[in-house]
């Protein structure tokens, strides 16, 4: 048996024997979280930094007390929030007296920004993320002052133009100097508002998988497209840097992701970089040439029926990812080593049939383990983590929808 093999049928021995241990019965589906693995994979994250700060993606995770750990990792500083009624909540909750919070995607919800410009406290550690001049207005349409300064910070497209078109994640309209500097220059302007930095995040080299088995020539052009990108970014990043010297001088240029800290916090422009699918490490985070994460987030489906001897079924287990719809965004039956998903009815809302070898070993009442597609996602579905350390559940936490929070 391959030792792949063997290692996800210890797991699913030591998942089995926490959830089997704990002091009351679990509902399932089960959450866990592996702290041996979390804890490893934020030190490699930092050590691919290689000296630079990595803002925790709280996307990525979506439990505030693995927020909490992640800050805790020396070279781990401040957070990446995806709204801004996410980062006022985790400025009061989770961040503490240290430390500061990035909106990574613009807002115009009103009611958040009225909270944002009636606190003082948040709005001197909150940075709002802009690339046009109307998320400023929607600012300014919310507030009857420019008394409290609003920080920002300016989204830069850090896709790849190549035979001319555009390869990478469609966010900004700025590409270029003269649009960055201009729109630099009306924040400067404009009474009430602070430009605190720049995000320029390259999604077509941090979340694209490059090694992937069986399919070589196609890793070999992702790897390709990656270097390209870097090198293209790379100066263009100089050439928005020097610009923007000659009108201010930015606090911070945030870089990067999971899948291309060391590419990241090669380019001396970068100042900081984020991270956070790397440390629970969902499935699409499985085959990157630069780095071998380990496997931290699962979650736990009991057998229900047998409807033959060769497939067991589970209960639950339809928690699909976001993205373009593809078998790459399905949940993945890990431990026992050697389930499969049907093509037929694939992870279900209320049941999942699984085939392979060992579903002919499942009796009903046995958890199967699965990984999720993508990281953070599958915590919108449950209220509790559990915490894990080797064989023993050490803690169960809320996650944002425990608290009450939907985002």
């Amino acid at each position: 048996m391959p030792s792949d093999s063997i290692a996800r049928n210890r797991l699913a021995a030591r998942l089995d024997a926490a959830v089997r241990d704990h002091d009351a019965p679990l509902p399932t589906p089960v959450f866990v979280v592996d702290l041996d693995a979390f804890d490893a994979n934020a030190a490699d994250l930092v050590e691919r930094a290689a000296g630079k700060p990595v803002r925790v993606a709280s996307k990525s995770l979506r439990v505030p007390a693995l927020i909490r750990r992640a800050l805790s990792h020396q070279g781990f500083r401040g957070i990446l929030a995806y709204t801004l009624a996410e980062a006022l909540w985790l400025e009061e909750k989770v961040l503490g007296d240290d430390g500061d919070i990035v909106v990574a995607y613009p807002t115009v919800d009103r009611a958040a920004l009225a909270s944002l410009v009636a606190s003082p406290r948040a709005a001197s550690r909150i940075t709002l993320m802009i690339d046009d001049v109307a998320h400023l207005d929607a600012v300014d349409a919310v507030r009857a002052s420019t008394a409290v300064p609003v920080r920002v910070a300016i989204d830069i497209d850090a896709g790849l133009i190549v035979g001319g078109r555009h390869v990478g994640p469609k966010r900004s309209p700025l590409y270029d100097a003269p649009d960055v500097v201009a729109l630099a220059r009306t924040v400067i302007d404009r009474p009430g508002f602070q430009l605190a930095g720049v995000m320029t995040y390259e999604g077509q080299v941090a979340g694209v998988p490059d090694a992937v088995p069986h399919q070589r020539a196609r890793s070999l052009v992702v790897r390709r497209l990656k270097d390209a990108s870097v090198s293209q970014l790379r100066a263009r990043r100089a050439a928005i840097a020097d610009a923007l010297r000659e009108v201010t001088e930015v606090g911070f240029w945030n870089a990067g992701g999971s899948g291309s800290l060391e590419t990241s916090t090669a380019d001396p422009v970068v100042t900081e970089l984020s991270a956070g699918s790397g440390l629970l490490v969902p499935a699409l985070f499985d085959h990157y040439q630069a780095f071998d994460p380990r496997p931290a987030a699962f979650f736990g489906l009991p057998v229900t029926r047998r409807p033959s001897p060769e497939i067991a079924t589970v209960h639950g287990g339809g928690f699909i990812a976001s993205g373009t719809a593809a078998n790459d965004r399905l949940p993945v039956p890990w431990a026992p080593a050697g389930l499969h998903l049907t093509g037929v009815e694939g992870a279900g809302e209320v049941q999942t049939p699984l085939t392979g070898h060992p579903a002919a070993l499942l009796q009903i009442g046995d958890l199967v383990w699965f990984r999720p597609a993508k990281s953070g996602e599958p915590f919108e579905h449950a209220t509790t983590a559990h915490l894990v350390s080797g064989d023993h559940i050490v803690d169960s936490v809320p996650t944002y929808r425990g608290h009450g929070l939907a985002f």
